[in-house]
Protein backbone atom coordinates (compact mmCIF):
# COMPACT_ATOMS: atom_id res chain seq x y z
CA UNK A 1 0.00 0.00 0.00
CA UNK A 2 1.59 3.24 -0.83
CA UNK A 3 0.98 6.06 1.18
CA UNK A 4 1.28 9.85 1.95
CA UNK A 5 1.10 11.71 5.40
CA UNK A 6 0.41 15.12 5.46
CA UNK A 7 0.74 17.29 9.37
CA UNK A 8 1.57 20.45 10.05
CA UNK A 9 2.69 19.86 13.10
CA UNK A 10 6.07 18.21 13.14
CA UNK A 11 5.83 16.02 16.22
CA UNK A 12 2.79 14.51 14.92
CA UNK A 13 3.69 14.46 10.98
CA UNK A 14 6.83 12.07 12.78
CA UNK A 15 4.36 10.35 15.21
CA UNK A 16 2.35 9.19 12.00
CA UNK A 17 6.03 8.35 9.97
CA UNK A 18 7.55 6.24 13.11
CA UNK A 19 3.98 4.43 13.61
CA UNK A 20 3.72 3.43 9.99
CA UNK A 21 7.19 2.80 8.57
CA UNK A 22 8.30 -0.73 9.39
CA UNK A 23 5.24 -1.88 8.57
CA UNK A 24 5.68 -4.90 5.89
CA UNK A 25 2.85 -3.96 3.49
CA UNK A 26 3.03 0.21 3.82
CA UNK A 27 5.25 2.48 1.66
CA UNK A 28 5.77 5.73 2.10
CA UNK A 29 5.77 7.79 -0.89
CA UNK A 30 5.79 11.28 0.61
CA UNK A 31 5.79 12.78 4.19
CA UNK A 32 5.59 16.65 4.84
CA UNK A 33 4.34 19.68 6.60
CA UNK A 34 3.14 21.42 3.83
CA UNK A 35 -0.38 20.84 2.46
CA UNK A 36 0.77 22.27 -0.86
CA UNK A 37 2.96 19.87 -1.57
CA UNK A 38 0.75 17.40 -0.93
CA UNK A 39 -1.70 18.74 -2.94
CA UNK A 40 1.26 18.51 -5.80
CA UNK A 41 1.89 14.94 -4.59
CA UNK A 42 -1.83 13.86 -4.99
CA UNK A 43 -2.14 15.15 -8.64
CA UNK A 44 -0.27 12.32 -9.34
CA UNK A 45 -2.21 9.78 -8.20
CA UNK A 46 0.22 7.45 -7.34
CA UNK A 47 -0.84 6.93 -3.50
CA UNK A 48 -3.71 4.48 -2.18
CA UNK A 49 -3.84 6.28 1.19
CA UNK A 50 -3.47 9.58 2.41
CA UNK A 51 -3.67 10.40 6.06
CA UNK A 52 -3.83 14.19 6.34
CA UNK A 53 -4.50 16.34 10.02
CA UNK A 54 -7.73 18.81 8.89
CA UNK A 55 -6.78 22.23 9.97
CA UNK A 56 -3.91 23.84 8.27
CA UNK A 57 -2.21 26.85 6.76
CA UNK A 58 -3.71 27.92 3.31
CA UNK A 59 -5.30 24.63 2.67
CA UNK A 60 -6.74 22.38 4.90
CA UNK A 61 -7.08 18.68 4.91
CA UNK A 62 -10.86 19.15 3.41
CA UNK A 63 -9.90 20.53 0.50
CA UNK A 64 -7.38 17.82 0.13
CA UNK A 65 -10.00 15.23 0.86
CA UNK A 66 -12.90 17.57 -1.66
CA UNK A 67 -10.22 17.46 -4.39
CA UNK A 68 -9.52 13.73 -4.32
CA UNK A 69 -13.32 13.41 -4.66
CA UNK A 70 -13.83 15.70 -7.46
CA UNK A 71 -11.38 14.63 -9.61
CA UNK A 72 -12.35 10.79 -8.21
CA UNK A 73 -8.62 9.34 -8.14
CA UNK A 74 -8.65 6.22 -6.62
CA UNK A 75 -7.30 7.50 -3.13
CA UNK A 76 -8.55 7.02 0.31
CA UNK A 77 -8.60 9.43 2.81
CA UNK A 78 -7.80 9.05 6.84
CA UNK A 79 -8.20 12.16 8.88
CA UNK A 80 -5.79 12.42 12.30
CA UNK A 81 -7.21 15.80 13.64
CA UNK A 82 -7.21 17.16 17.41
CA UNK A 83 -10.70 18.69 16.91
CA UNK A 84 -14.22 16.44 17.32
CA UNK A 85 -16.61 19.01 15.49
CA UNK A 86 -15.44 18.01 12.03
CA UNK A 87 -16.44 15.15 12.21
CA UNK A 88 -20.15 15.07 10.40
CA UNK A 89 -18.42 17.17 7.44
CA UNK A 90 -15.71 14.69 7.13
CA UNK A 91 -18.18 11.76 6.56
CA UNK A 92 -19.77 13.53 3.70
CA UNK A 93 -16.40 13.43 2.46
CA UNK A 94 -17.16 9.72 2.45
CA UNK A 95 -13.76 9.31 4.44
CA UNK A 96 -12.21 6.01 5.39
CA UNK A 97 -11.88 6.98 9.30
CA UNK A 98 -11.19 10.10 11.25
CA UNK A 99 -9.06 9.44 14.56
CA UNK A 100 -8.39 11.63 17.17
CA UNK A 101 -5.41 12.78 18.09
CA UNK A 102 -4.08 11.83 20.57
CA UNK A 103 -4.08 8.21 19.67
CA UNK A 104 -1.94 5.05 19.51
CA UNK A 105 -0.31 2.91 17.38
CA UNK A 106 -3.13 0.35 17.54
CA UNK A 107 -5.56 2.94 17.01
CA UNK A 108 -4.22 4.18 13.22
CA UNK A 109 -3.63 0.27 12.27
CA UNK A 110 -7.55 -0.54 13.08
CA UNK A 111 -8.02 2.45 10.84
CA UNK A 112 -5.82 1.52 7.87
CA UNK A 113 -7.30 -1.91 8.47
CA UNK A 114 -10.64 -0.67 7.02
CA UNK A 115 -8.63 0.11 3.60
CA UNK A 116 -8.12 -3.47 3.34
CA UNK A 117 -11.53 -3.99 3.98
CA UNK A 118 -12.84 -2.11 1.67
CA UNK A 119 -10.61 -3.13 -1.15
CA UNK A 120 -11.52 -6.10 -0.85
CA UNK A 121 -14.99 -5.26 -0.69
CA UNK A 122 -14.42 -3.50 -3.66
CA UNK A 123 -12.54 -6.34 -5.65
CA UNK A 124 -15.32 -8.93 -5.33
CA UNK A 125 -18.01 -6.09 -6.78
CA UNK A 126 -15.43 -6.13 -9.94
CA UNK A 127 -15.99 -9.50 -10.26
CA UNK A 128 -18.29 -11.84 -12.62
CA UNK A 129 -18.50 -15.41 -11.49
CA UNK A 130 -19.76 -17.43 -14.32
CA UNK A 131 -21.57 -20.36 -13.12
CA UNK A 132 -20.36 -23.55 -15.49
CA UNK A 133 -21.39 -27.45 -15.44
CA UNK A 134 -18.12 -28.34 -14.02
CA UNK A 135 -16.57 -25.05 -12.76
CA UNK A 136 -17.26 -21.54 -12.19
CA UNK A 137 -14.59 -18.75 -14.34
CA UNK A 138 -14.19 -15.38 -12.45
CA UNK A 139 -13.76 -12.48 -14.88
CA UNK A 140 -13.14 -8.81 -14.27
CA UNK A 141 -16.54 -7.27 -15.24
CA UNK A 142 -13.70 -4.29 -17.22
CA UNK A 143 -12.69 -6.98 -19.40
CA UNK A 144 -16.31 -7.76 -20.54
CA UNK A 145 -17.31 -5.96 -24.31
CA UNK A 146 -20.78 -7.93 -24.25
CA UNK A 147 -23.14 -10.87 -23.29
CA UNK A 148 -25.20 -12.55 -25.92
CA UNK A 149 -27.88 -14.96 -25.02
CA UNK A 150 -28.21 -17.71 -28.05
CA UNK A 151 -29.86 -20.93 -27.31
CA UNK A 152 -29.87 -22.62 -23.91
CA UNK A 153 -26.53 -20.66 -23.11
CA UNK A 154 -25.14 -17.61 -22.59
CA UNK A 155 -22.07 -16.41 -24.04
CA UNK A 156 -19.43 -13.50 -22.49
CA UNK A 157 -17.77 -11.79 -25.34
CA UNK A 158 -13.92 -10.13 -22.86
CA UNK A 159 -10.67 -8.59 -23.95
CA UNK A 160 -8.93 -12.01 -23.21
CA UNK A 161 -11.45 -14.42 -24.70
CA UNK A 162 -14.90 -16.00 -25.10
CA UNK A 163 -16.48 -17.72 -22.22
CA UNK A 164 -19.93 -19.68 -21.73
CA UNK A 165 -22.47 -20.11 -19.05
CA UNK A 166 -26.18 -21.85 -18.85
CA UNK A 167 -26.63 -18.75 -16.53
CA UNK A 168 -29.55 -16.82 -18.49
CA UNK A 169 -29.08 -13.32 -19.56
CA UNK A 170 -31.44 -11.67 -17.01
CA UNK A 171 -29.17 -13.22 -14.37
CA UNK A 172 -26.00 -12.11 -15.48
CA UNK A 173 -27.67 -8.33 -16.09
CA UNK A 174 -28.48 -8.24 -12.40
CA UNK A 175 -24.77 -8.64 -11.69
CA UNK A 176 -23.53 -6.00 -14.42
CA UNK A 177 -25.51 -3.41 -12.41
CA UNK A 178 -22.47 -0.82 -13.51
CA UNK A 179 -23.38 2.49 -15.48
CA UNK A 180 -21.59 1.65 -18.30
CA UNK A 181 -23.49 -1.59 -19.14
CA UNK A 182 -27.13 -1.67 -21.18
CA UNK A 183 -29.37 -4.07 -22.01
CA UNK A 184 -29.60 -3.31 -25.46
CA UNK A 185 -31.91 -5.67 -26.99
CA UNK A 186 -33.65 -9.24 -25.46
CA UNK A 187 -30.65 -11.07 -26.76
CA UNK A 188 -27.39 -8.23 -25.54
CA UNK A 189 -25.88 -6.84 -22.95
CA UNK A 190 -23.11 -4.43 -23.81
CA UNK A 191 -20.36 -2.33 -22.62
CA UNK A 192 -20.72 1.15 -23.88
CA UNK A 193 -16.98 1.86 -23.00
CA UNK A 194 -15.85 -0.64 -26.09
CA UNK A 195 -18.88 0.81 -28.87
CA UNK A 196 -16.97 2.08 -32.24
CA UNK A 197 -19.95 2.81 -33.87
CA UNK A 198 -23.14 1.37 -35.20
CA UNK A 199 -24.78 0.35 -38.79
CA UNK A 200 -28.22 -0.53 -39.68
CA UNK A 201 -29.23 -4.08 -39.43
CA UNK A 202 -30.38 -4.85 -42.49
CA UNK A 203 -32.68 -8.21 -40.90
CA UNK A 204 -34.60 -5.87 -39.03
CA UNK A 205 -35.37 -1.79 -39.41
CA UNK A 206 -35.86 -1.39 -35.75
CA UNK A 207 -32.47 -2.68 -34.74
CA UNK A 208 -28.63 -1.92 -35.07
CA UNK A 209 -25.40 -3.68 -35.16
CA UNK A 210 -22.93 -2.49 -32.41
CA UNK A 211 -19.04 -2.65 -33.74
CA UNK A 212 -16.25 -2.59 -30.97
CA UNK A 213 -13.08 -2.33 -30.04
CA UNK A 214 -11.42 -5.39 -28.65
CA UNK A 215 -13.37 -7.45 -31.08
CA UNK A 216 -14.73 -8.29 -34.31
CA UNK A 217 -17.94 -9.40 -33.02
CA UNK A 218 -20.84 -7.51 -33.40
CA UNK A 219 -24.10 -7.22 -31.29
CA UNK A 220 -27.63 -5.52 -31.11
CA UNK A 221 -28.90 -2.25 -30.38
CA UNK A 222 -33.34 -1.72 -30.41
CA UNK A 223 -33.58 1.40 -32.20
CA UNK A 224 -35.74 2.69 -28.50
CA UNK A 225 -32.49 2.04 -26.81
CA UNK A 226 -29.83 3.59 -29.18
CA UNK A 227 -32.03 6.52 -29.09
CA UNK A 228 -31.93 6.66 -25.39
CA UNK A 229 -27.57 5.66 -25.57
CA UNK A 230 -27.23 8.85 -27.59
CA UNK A 231 -29.43 10.92 -25.37
CA UNK A 232 -27.55 9.80 -22.01
CA UNK A 233 -24.19 8.87 -22.91
CA UNK A 234 -23.03 10.45 -26.65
Amino acid sequence: MKVGLVDDHSYDLEKLRISLEREDDIDILFSTSSAEEAYNEIKKNEIDLLITDIEMPKLSGYELADFINAYALDIQVIFVTGHSGFAVHAFELNVLDYIMKPYSKERLLKGIQRFHQKKQSTDTRDKLILKQKTEMQVLNKQDIIFAERTGRSTTIITTNGEFSTYQSLNEIEKELTASHFLRSHRAFIINISYIQNFSLYTKHKHSYSVMFQSTEKTALITKTNLDILQKEYF
